[in-house]
């Protein structure tokens, strides 16, 4: 077991890795008391080579990895990438391109919604991965042979699942579907959400524009308060605290010490003074500037209805196509899709339209149905007859 820990060794395995055209990549981090990821291993193999980088290592300069992250030549293969390219985001300021997360590509092979990597492993190659190891602290030093084995472990079965599946999609013409999803993946967008925006974390729990203001202001405030102190939102405050300040403004300390949603935890003497001033601005702003409640559309009638009969569809499409239904729709989708032709959501864009898309829209305005043939159910054309036999029946 090759365990890499300084600059001239990773370079020299970097170098090595990048004539392939791909290497399978994870991490081990911590997160649980910070509001950043702690990078404590990175697990990279290719056909030929595998080894852990211990970036805990004294004087390791991780800019080898990082150059072989940013090179388009090679695919990146990750499972559930998003943390993982996270934590390169957030070091480097670099996100991996190109990337395959094996997860994504899963789902749309039909191994069901967000499956596990021991599970996708052991259905692809019958292996079983010893999960004995999966909450060990990574940060601790020495590491056990164990816990070591168990990390690689993390990569060199991936080898053997990404060709799998990749073989399975170039099948089952079924590439750009997953191309499609790793260009949201590796936007720096999905990493990268301003402070301001971070109430839209939140529930929409308020009525009134002055109490938007006032949860927008905090929000902000938390965010910027746990990235700069590096801990996690709910250690600054919890969303509920959050809702109770918007229903009752604190002005001072004593206020503040009074809401129910504040725990005996918070710290009023490191996050009273910012919150307390975060409220008055936001309680302080004119009436021609505050912000203006999002619309809450109402459902038109009939439309949950609608959305049981496209669960069904869903259901069928599934089922025939063997891809999970988590990717192509969620239930908040299919409420929209009922309510509105033009909602937009991705079950109505690119390789899902085409697939279950426009097959909702076509059932939801009477052009298809659903129905029992011997003992399978059907989505079936209705024709202008079928359509007028229909119209006539429902005058009668």
């Amino acid at each position: 077991m090759l365990i890499v820990s300084d600059t001239k060794t990773l370079a020299k395995i970097c170098q090595a890795i990048s004539k392939h055209p791909y290497c399978t990549v994870d991490t081990e981090f911590l997160r649980e008391s910070t509001f950043w990821p702690e990078l404590c291993l990175v697990q990279i193999a290719s056909p030929d080579e595998a080894c852990i980088i211990d970036v805990l290592a004294d004087g390791i300069d991780l800019a080898p990895f990082f150059e072989l992250m940013a090179n388009e030549a090679v695919v990146k293969v990750f499972h559930a990438a998003r943390q993982d390219i996270e934590i390169i985001y957030k070091l480097a300021e670099l996100i991996p391109h190109p990337v395959f997360d094996t997860q994504v590509a899963a789902m749309v092979c039909g191994f069901g919604d967000s499956i596990s990597y021991d599970q996708l492993v052991f259905k692809i190659t019958g292996e079983q991965v010893d999960k004995s190891s999966r909450f060990t602290d990574w940060k601790r030093r020495p590491l056990s042979e164990k816990q070591l084995a168990y990390a690689l472990a993390d990569v060199t079965h991936l080898r053997q699942v990404y060709l799998s599946i990749k073989a399975n999609l170039e099948e089952q013409g079924r590439v750009h579907w997953v191309t499609e999803e790793m260009e949201i993946l590796t936007s720096a967008e999905t990493y990268d959400m301003p402070p301001e925006n971070a109430w839209k974390r939140l529930k929409m729990r308020v009525r009134k524009p002055r109490d938007l203001a006032i949860m927008q202001a905090v929000a902000e405030w938390r965010e910027h308060t746990a990235r700069d102190c590096n801990v996690p939102r709910g250690r600054v405050i919890r969303d509920d605290a959050i809702y109770e300040i918007c229903a009752q403004p604190p002005e001072n300390m004593k206020q503040l010490s009074e809401l129910r949603g504040i725990s005996r935890s918070f710290d009023r003497n490191r996050y009273g003074t910012g919150l307390l001033e975060a409220v008055a601005k936001a309680v302080a702003l004119p009436k021609d500037q505050l912000p203006k409640m999002p619309r809450s559309k109402h459902a038109p009638e009939g439309s949950g209805a609608a959305t049981e009969m496209l669960k069904v569809l869903l259901k069928l499409v599934v089922e025939q196509n063997g891809v999970a239904a988590k990717v192509i729709a969620t239930v908040d989708e299919l409420e929209k899709i009922a309510a509105d032709d033009n909602a937009d959501v991705p079950a109505l864009k690119g390789w899902r339209r085409e697939l279950f898309g426009h097959h909702a829209l076509d059932l939801k305005n009477g052009r298809t149905a659903i129905g029992f043939a011997g003992k399978s159910i059907k989505l079936m054309s209705l024709d202008c007859r079928e359509k007028a036999n229909h119209a006539n029946i429902a005058a009668e």
